[in-house]
């Protein structure tokens, strides 16, 4: 059964960011990176794969041959279970146990 998927705020605004500096330099690459990044997070709909996250109650989905994690979490909305994408953060980041890069 497929699942709904929806973005968090913080996902959408870590979306935007990253687009928008590779926009800066390429636009090109980045609708391919903002493509594949949609991309990754609506097949999670379809098949929630992904590795345990690094905070507690998540889940992370490597975005296929980029340097980004697709984090998220598996919660009710409106009575089914739903994913929802919190973050999506480039691997080079900082990333502390239990804690959200900054």
């Amino acid at each position: 059964m497929k699942r709904a998927v929806g973005w968090s705020r913080e996902a959408l605004d870590d979306f935007k960011q990253q687009v928008a500096f590779i926009a800066r330099d390429n636009p090109a690459a980045a609708k391919r990176v903002a493509d594949r990044i949609r991309a990754t997070g609506q097949n999670l709909g379809d098949m929630a794969t992904g590795r345990p996250g690094r905070v507690a109650g998540t889940y992370e989905k490597p975005v296929g041959r980029l340097p980004y994690v697709v984090a998220y979490a598996l919660r009710p909305v409106a009575g089914r279970e739903s994913v929802v994408i919190l973050r999506v953060i480039h691997t080079s980041r900082d990333w502390p146990a239990e804690e959200w890069p900054d």
